[in-house]
């Protein structure tokens, strides 16, 4: 994008798809600052004023729309628009973000079409999202598509030995590839073969399970092609897939209390069996 920017071949909007909106923003703004710095960009800049800023959300000419409650409404575009109806005075682009913008109903995203369908030399725009496929048809048909994926956030805080990790990770995988595993979409099912394992094991396991149903909602599930082929989730309708992710997180809460082990993967099954036999 540096190099798009410094040869003038910047599109003039980028849908990114994210896993995670808040890292996501903290990467825009750093590609942001390597833009338009007036130095010689670092990542901890405190030689020029545009920085600043940026970093305290006051540059004139970089706008940041996050949902107004539950929705971004058309008001927080119509005052984008006005704002940016004149040329940038600091930086020679006006710079607009709208953060989950899945969040964006009719009348706001025809608000913003204008920007789309006309655009303008000196106005950028960056729609973040992670639920893409919430995202306005005509707003994904108007933009290029960026992809920001995250690897492995919720391990960050694991000490667990990397062959250990590694062995986990290929549980998983062996199991939810087994086509001749009864309701293999189940991974705790067979509680025999999980009986003799230590309780932070299963913490893994379940966070391991929720990455992978996490960044397939998101139709952004890029990783090594032994952990992207899990066809069984194509069988899988967006609710259901979305009621599964609610209920990892649900027990992945409950297993950091002094609770049962086995009463909690006993709720845990009969609950994702529940989902599978809905007609949603």
């Amino acid at each position: 994008m540096i190099d798009y920017y410094h040869e003038d071949r910047l599109a003039h909007a980028y849908l990114i798809s994210t896993n995670n909106n808040q890292k996501c923003m903290e990467v825009l703004l750093n590609v942001i600052k390597n833009l338009f710095c007036d130095d010689e960009y670092s990542e901890k800049c405190n030689k020029c004023s545009l920085c600043h800023l940026i970093d305290i959300n006051a540059l004139p000419s970089l706008k940041i729309i996050n949902p107004d409650g539950a929705l971004i409404k058309k008001n927080q575009v119509l005052e984008l628009r006005n704002i940016f109806s004149k040329s940038s005075q600091i930086t020679n682009k006006n710079i607009y973000i709208i953060n989950q913008c899945e969040k964006m109903n009719k009348e706001s995203a025809n608000t913003i079409l204008k920007f789309l369908e006309e655009p303008s030399d000196n106005v950028i725009g960056f729609f973040i999202t992670n639920h893409l496929d919430n995202v306005l048809p005509t707003i994904q048909s108007r933009c290029q598509q960026i992809d920001i994926i995250f690897q492995n956030e919720l391990f960050e805080d694991l000490d667990i030995d990397k062959d250990k990790f590694d062995e986990l990770i290929e549980i998983v995988s062996n199991y939810l590839n087994d086509l001749e595993v009864e309701r293999k979409e189940l991974i705790l099912y067979n509680k025999k073969y999980f009986s003799e394992m230590e309780r932070e094991d299963i913490k893994i396991i379940l966070k391991i399970l929720l990455d992978i149903y996490q960044n397939y909602c998101n139709n952004c599930y890029n990783i090594e092609n032994k952990y992207n082929n899990y066809n069984y989730l194509k069988s899988n309708s967006p609710t259901k897939l979305k009621r599964k992710v609610d209920l990892i997180i649900k027990i992945l809460g409950q297993i950091n209390y002094n609770v049962n082990i086995e009463l909690l993967l006993d709720r845990f099954v009969l609950e994702m069996d529940g989902i599978n036999n809905e007609g949603i």
